[in-house]
């Protein structure tokens, strides 16, 4: 071992976030599922495909008028 090594650094929002799992050993799964609520979806590529298929280009100036 070097004789000029530290110990390891931790911040306290680490050591917070390391004991809140330790005193709620639930709360990983709880994460997760609140993940898998918001986040993890089935995407229907066809309906996907039909939308991109669908988009209509933007002009290259929105608020130009058809006009004159």
């Amino acid at each position: 071992m070097n004789i000029f090594r530290r110990p390891d650094y931790q911040s306290d929002a680490t050591r917070f976030i390391e004991q809140l799992k330790a005193n709620q050993p639930e709360l990983e799964a709880r994460q997760r599922q609140g993940r898998e609520l918001l986040w993890d979806k089935a995407v229907d590529r066809d309906a996907w495909a039909g939308y991109s298929a669908a988009r209509v280009a933007q002009k290259p100036y929105v608020y130009q008028t058809e006009g004159k």
